[in-house]
């Protein structure tokens, strides 16, 4: 359940967002509602996200599967729900988003595709965890831009996620419309 109410003043830039969202998400965001009591921070929050969002040195589905790896370390199940609905929309293999929490013990995955969740786990850890060979295994395997855009993704996410499960906001339904299987009730 939400610490704070998730009903902001109703603003103009609020109600903008809001339509917005219902436009392109089919609901309002929680996270979204949450930032509407500070619309500074919000409209930084919006502004970033764009940004983010035009990231492209890294593959799609490498970004995806480092953020809901990040966000499945930290437990944010509002990033998971939302993350599997966004990738699952994208048409991303949906065996590979199913199995995220549990990669370790899936055969879902490339090399690669295993190297950049254990980044994602490894940058999540606190204190981080990254290891010398691992970060030059990527850095060989990806290049230079795309590993700095992966770090920063990994770093996002944490901010991301640390922020919902602070505020306690949880998975809205998003998956109900992908069938994704809740892992942490099976396991």
């Amino acid at each position: 359940m939400a610490r704070i109410s998730l009903t902001p003043r109703r603003t103009l830039l609020n109600r903008f967002v809001e339509w917005y969202c219902t436009r392109a998400y089919g609901k309002v965001m929680d996270p979204v509602r949450a930032s509407g009591h500070h619309p500074k921070l919000l409209w930084a929050q919006l502004r970033f996200e764009q940004s983010v969002n035009r990231w492209d040195k890294l593959d799609a589905d490498l970004q995806a599967l480092a953020v809901m790896a990040s966000a499945a370390s930290i437990g944010c199940s509002w990033c998971m729900d939302f993350g599997y609905w966004k990738e699952h929309g994208r048409g991303m293999d949906e065996r590979k988003l199913q199995d995220v929490p549990l990669w370790r013990d899936s055969d879902a995955y490339s090399d690669l595709e295993r190297d950049v969740m254990a980044y994602a786990e490894a940058m999540t850890a606190n204190p981080p965890e990254v290891t010398d060979e691992l970060a030059a295994r990527l850095v060989g395997r990806l290049g230079e831009p795309a590993f700095v855009e992966l770090t920063m993704l990994v770093a996002v996410e944490n901010l991301r996620s640390r922020y919902n499960s602070a505020l306690g906001l949880n998975s809205q339904g998003f998956k109900d419309f992908c069938e994704i299987r809740d892992v942490r009730a099976s396991g």
